[in-house]
């Protein structure tokens, strides 16, 4: 009988969700959904002293804001629960002594001091220290201690910890549903803490192992970053006697910096202006970072854009759906090489998604925007707007910034502007023109287009500076959408203000 699919994304609450963070979610999510299985969320926060507040939740609207509802987990609940690892804490005691038991693994009491001592020791004689196989015989554990010693430190000693026991001189042989097979020697391998006494809790690669297992994960779909603890895995799944129901691995590549040189970090949004994080982080000091969402991005554009960060469809389409990237998705077109991130392509893809998206969307948010501004408009009104901007937009404050002046008269304007395209005769022609926009209103663009040209042609002014003065009168500045198309949207009698107001402002009088 075919395994059921099962995959976990599993965060731990340490700090925002990172966009690399959140392309590991969506792999997971994909493959889940292509294969009608299941997609488990689960937070591995076992490490207390890492944790930050606010972060899980922030997990949880990150997500939900891509669109990428889990089908188990701390919200959603189910049949493997609970699903916050720090609720599990009873469990994973039972695992650890399961290992000592079959020699898998040992106690160990030596304290952070003496480790301390050790490692600068062995660092001045331009050595590394590792707690495995060439050292443990030498140091306060149960496999150098007698049993009543071990008895007694067990029940006075408050920080001992469990190790694993890494087997000596083996090779162990891995395979990667990305990478291929992999091998590494033993010796290359320190004896990992699986659980700590002291709080209570496991270290990551007990519960890791143990909630896979008990969550019955088919496959794990993870950062290339923990591709150096896949021997560790492997060799627990061996311990634990699990192999005939371990779960393959696959490790996706890291997000690069956009120079390409090194992992993508927070520093090089800082230092370059883009977001790295889903949505907007404030931290405990007050520093805030920025997110795509409120920096304006669609969800489906922003995990088309992460999408293809490692992952190539085959073909040269590059605009997805989150529907289509369920269709096409497959582990076997990941790159093993990292992928370099592009802020401008980033735009790109939003200003793509921008122009598929149901016009209700872009007029919602220019509704709210305008309402925080205290801008009162027509649902006509906000698709006509979206209408003659919607190709000019990459992310959605563009839609504020490039109709700006279709709600409010200028009250400044441009002295470049000013400078280039008026000359003396600037005031006649304004004065002509709104005398025949009183006396001929037109609601189409192009009736006034005629209307314009006609009279333009008739006084056989100059096209260039008429035009050019009249958007200056309209906008305050050389920038909008076509004339005809803004006096259409204004009105006649809008348009008639404005440009009296420039007239005004030019030394015409009224």
């Amino acid at each position: 009988m075919e395994r059921r699919v099962r995959v976990r994304f599993a965060p731990s609450p340490t700090g925002p969700l990172h966009i690399g963070g959140v392309r590991t979610a969506l792999f997971n999510y994909l493959f889940a959904r292509q294969h009608g299985g299941d997609f488990l969320l689960r937070i591995e926060d076992t490490d207390s002293t890492r944790y930050v507040p606010g972060a899980e939740g922030y997990i949880f609207e990150s997500l939900r804001w891509c669109g990428l509802r889990a089908d188990e987990g701390v919200e959603e609940g189910g049949p493997h629960g609970p699903y916050r690892q720090s609720e599990r804490k009873a469990i994973y005691l039972k695992y650890a002594e399961e290992l000592v038991a079959k020699g898998w693994a040992y106690y160990a009491f030596d304290s952070a001091e003496e480790l301390t001592r050790l490692r600068t020791e062995h660092e001045a004689e331009g050595k590394a220290f590792a707690y495995g196989p060439n050292t443990r015989q030498g140091l306060r554990n149960s496999l150098t201690l007698p049993p009543d010693e071990v008895a007694r430190r067990l029940e006075e000693d408050p920080n001992w910890v469990v190790r694993f026991q890494i087997p000596a001189n083996r090779t162990v042989v891995m395979d990667d549903l990305i990478r291929g097979r992999v091998e590494v020697h033993t010796d290359t391998l320190d004896d990992k803490v699986l659980y700590k006494h002291a709080d209570g809790l496991p270290t990551y690669h007990l519960a890791n192992i143990v909630d896979d297992h008990l969550m019955e994960i088919s496959h794990v779909i993870r950062g290339e970053e923990w591709l150096p603890s896949l021997p560790l895995h492997y060799l627990l799944y061996e311990a634990f006697g699990w192999t005939d129901t371990m779960p393959q691995f696959a490790h996706l590549p890291l997000i690069l910096k956009p120079t390409g040189n090194g992992k993508l970090s927070k520093r090089d949004g800082d230092k370059m202006g883009f977001p790295v994080f889903p949505l907007e982080w404030e931290t405990a000091t007050g520093e805030v970072y920025r997110g795509y969402r409120e920096d304006g991005y669609l969800p489906s554009a922003f995990l088309n854009m992460l999408a293809l960060l490692g992952w190539n469809p085959g073909n040269d389409q590059e605009v997805f759906s989150l529907g289509q990237l369920v269709e096409l998705f497959s582990l076997e077109r990941v790159s093993k090489s990292g992928a370099r991130f592009d802020p401008e392509r980033a735009k790109w893809f939003n200003h793509a998604h921008l122009m598929l998206a149901p016009e209700e969307v872009l007029t919602h948010w220019l509704g709210q925007c305008l309402k925080g501004k205290g801008i009162v408009a027509t649902p006509e009104h906000l698709e006509r707007a979206v209408g003659l901007v919607r190709e000019r937009v990459n992310l959605l404050p563009d839609l504020w910034a490039e109709t700006d002046y279709l709600w409010q008269a200028p009250t400044a304007y441009d002295e470049k502007a000013v400078k280039k395209h008026t000359t003396p005769e600037s005031s006649a022609w304004l004065a002509l023109l709104a005398s025949t926009l009183e006396q001929h209103p037109n609601s189409s663009a192009e009736g006034i287009a005629n209307e314009l040209n006609s009279t333009i042609e008739v006084h056989s002014w100059p096209k260039g500076k008429v035009m050019n003065t009249l958007r200056l009168a309209l906008v305050g500045e050389s920038r909008g959408v076509d004339v005809a198309s803004i006096i259409a949207f204004l009105g006649a009698g809008e348009t008639v203000k404005r440009v009296k107001a420039l007239q005004q402002y030019l030394g015409g009088g009224c």
